[in-house]
């Protein structure tokens, strides 16, 4: 089964198993990570921007239709859980909003004020409806990159090549813990005031929350019958990431 989910250009090339999952990991991850790294220091987040839109073009360079089928791009099966998919992703983004703020308050230890000063905005007092507008710019940003690149490639390429040697939930074990060591890139690690350092606890947190968010959109796929609903879920999360940080950071 595992060279028929595959283009044909690739069947004499490439297997679709673990192995080539652990390939994708390392292929995206590292650049990602480095890459990521770079722009916390220049400020230039433009090529992360290129990775995501190269995750999401992945599923169709490495698979046919029946294996874009198999990994869960097809039509979803419960559109109310869409809805739900959204809710569970902001719900849960509140929640590491909240958590982190009750441990560390504004300092930088707190994931979300980190990230938000990766933010370029324009100088000077925001009025209600510039914040409204770059809100509203963010978040469509954030609900449509990431989200579907990252899910594409984890929860649906990556997730799927472990399948068949594993099952899917020790399947979802290894996609998360992908997801979420990648993400010290963007807080744990962090550059401050010139120099790097790691932050230990904080990371913990952080990296803890991003392998919990993973199974809960690996939950929202399976609810929905398609990779969609983890999409949904994590534009979710997105999306509440952007108004704790337009709203009560800001």
């Amino acid at each position: 089964m595992d060279k028929q989910l595959l283009r044909s250009f690739w069947q004499n090339i490439l297997t679709y198993n673990w192995k080539l999952g652990i390939l994708l990991i390392l292929l995206f991850g590292i650049p990602r990570f480095i890459i990521v790294l770079e722009a916390n220091i220049s400020g230039n987040y433009g090529l992360v921007s290129i990775i995501f839109m190269l995750m999401w073009i992945t599923p169709f360079i490495l698979l046919n239709k029946k294996g874009r089928t198999y990994i869960g791009i097809r039509k979803p099966q419960n559109y109310k859980w869409l809805l739900y998919s959204f809710l569970i992703g902001s719900a849960f983004c509140s929640f590491m909003f909240v958590s982190s703020y009750l441990l560390f308050g504004d300092s930088i230890s707190n994931s979300f004020v980190y990230i938000s000063k990766s933010y370029t905005l324009p100088t000077g007092e925001l009025t209600a409806i510039n914040k409204l507008i770059l809100f509203t710019t963010f978040s469509l940003t954030g609900m449509t990159f990431s989200p579907i690149g990252e899910e594409f490639l984890y929860r649906g390429v990556i997730h799927g090549s472990f399948v068949e040697r594993f099952g899917e939930q020790k399947a979802s074990l290894f996609d998360s813990l992908a997801f979420s060591v990648t993400h010290l890139a963007h807080f744990g690690i962090i550059y401050n005031l010139g120099k790097w350092d790691f932050l230990f606890f904080p990371a913990l947190l952080w990296v803890s929350g991003m392998f919990i968010l993973s199974q809960l959109l690996f939950r929202c796929k399976q609810m929905t019958g398609s990779i969609w609903g983890a999409v949904i879920g994590h534009a979710g999360y997105n999306f509440g990431m952007m108004y704790w940080i337009f709203y009560h950071i800001f």
